[in-house]
């Protein structure tokens, strides 16, 4: 029985370069942190280049029990929260800067701004 505890299993974390973010690679045995630490820089250092390395006991990670993962479960009428409900926005944008355009169009066939220079130019 003593040796089943013997080894503990360890995730492994790495990131590319200081400021890639953080991705998960494989889990491994290991009597201790240590030795984890080495045997997952020994399998990185063969395969690519490495910034950082972390190794978590995976006792120490925390995952959701089954009624907390239901809490995440999203109800229909929730789509504004997404970016995809919002892909009208665009065309609504587009159609109020033509009506713009269009009352700004309309605005100077009425000789207000234009035509009063020119009148004032042909008379001096």
């Amino acid at each position: 029985m003593p040796e089943n505890n013997f080894y503990q299993e360890y995730e492994v974390f790495s990131r590319r370069s200081d400021t890639a973010p953080m991705q998960y690679q494989f889990s491994l045995l290991a009597p201790n942190q240590e030795l984890a630490l080495v045997m997952a820089q020994e399998n990185f250092m063969r395969r690519e280049p490495v910034s950082d390395i972390w190794v978590v006991k995976r006792t120490a990670i925390r995952k959701m029990t089954i009624e907390e993962k239901e809490t995440l479960k999203r109800l229909d009428n929730k789509d504004y929260r997404n970016t995809k409900g919002y892909g009208y926005l665009k065309k609504k944008w587009r159609q109020y800067e033509q009506e713009m355009l269009d009352e700004k169009e309309i605005m100077s066939w009425g000789g207000g701004g234009c035509g009063a220079d020119q009148n004032t130019r042909s008379g001096s």
